[in-house]
C-alpha cells in the first residue's frame, strides 16, 4: 500500500512511519511531497495520506490528535504500549503539549537532528525506526510488565525479540523493511 506524507520528516511523520511498518503495513510504500501536493496525490494514486492538510489522518485532526495517535486509536486502540507511545509522539509533536508527557521533550529534540545525519525523508524513516523500536521495549518495561505483554500486538512486531520478566531486556533481530 502506499502512504503519502510532508517531506523533511520528525517526529510524528517518523514515528508514524515506523508504526505503518511495524504494525500495519510491512510492505508500505512512503512518498514524501510538498504539504500542499499531499492531498492531491493521495487522490490521484490512492494513497493514504497522514499529517499534512487534506491527508486521511491530518496534523491534527477533529478530536486534537496528531496521526501517529489516531491510527493508534484507531487501528491499534486494545494495545496499552502504543497508547502510551501514542501520548509521547502527541505531546512532542503538538504544540503546546510538550509538557504532556516527560519523555517528550526528548524525543522531540532527538528528532531535530534526523535531517542532520539523512541524506533524504526515505533514509530518515528507516534510521529512526531505531527510536521508536527501543522506545517500545522502555514503555512495555515501565509498567506491570506481565499484563501488558499478554495483551500487546508485540508478536506482530517484526523484527525484535523481547524477554520480559526475568530479564526484561530487549534483543534486536534484523529489522526488515
Amino acid at each position: 500500500m502506499k502512504w503519502i506524507t510532508r517531506e523533511r520528516i520528525r517526529v510524528n511523520r517518523t514515528a508514524t512511519c515506523w508504526l505503518i511498518v511495524r504494525f500495519l503495513d510491512p510492505d508500505a510504500e512512503f512518498i514524501f511531497a510538498q504539504p500542499d501536493q499531499v492531498a492531491s496525490i493521495q487522490a490521484q494514486i490512492g494513497a493514504t495520506g497522514f499529517d499534512a492538510p487534506g491527508a486521511t489522518y491530518p496534523h491534527q485532526d477533529a478530536q486534537g490528535l496528531c496521526s501517529f495517535a489516531a491510527l493508534v486509536r484507531e487501528r491499534l486502540s486494545d494495545d496499552p504500549v502504543l497508547l502510551e507511545m501514542a501520548r509521547i509522539v502527541q505531546a512532542a509533536d503538538i504544540k503546546g503539549q510538550l509538557d504532556d508527557h516527560p519523555a517528550a521533550r526528548g524525543l522531540q529534540l532527538i528528532s531535530r537532528g534526523f535531517p542532520l545525519v539523512t541524506n533524504d525523508d526515505h533514509e530518515t524513516a528507516e534510521r529512526a525506526a531505531f527510536v521508536y523500536d527501543a522506545r517500545f521495549p522502555l514503555v512495555l518495561t515501565s509498567a506491570n510488565a506481565e499484563p501488558i505483554l499478554a495483551n500487546t500486538q508485540l508478536r506482530r512486531h517484526r523484527g525484535l525479540h523481547f524477554h520480559m520478566p526475568g530479564s526484561l531486556v530487549a534483543q534486536h533481530g534484523p529489522a526488515t523493511h
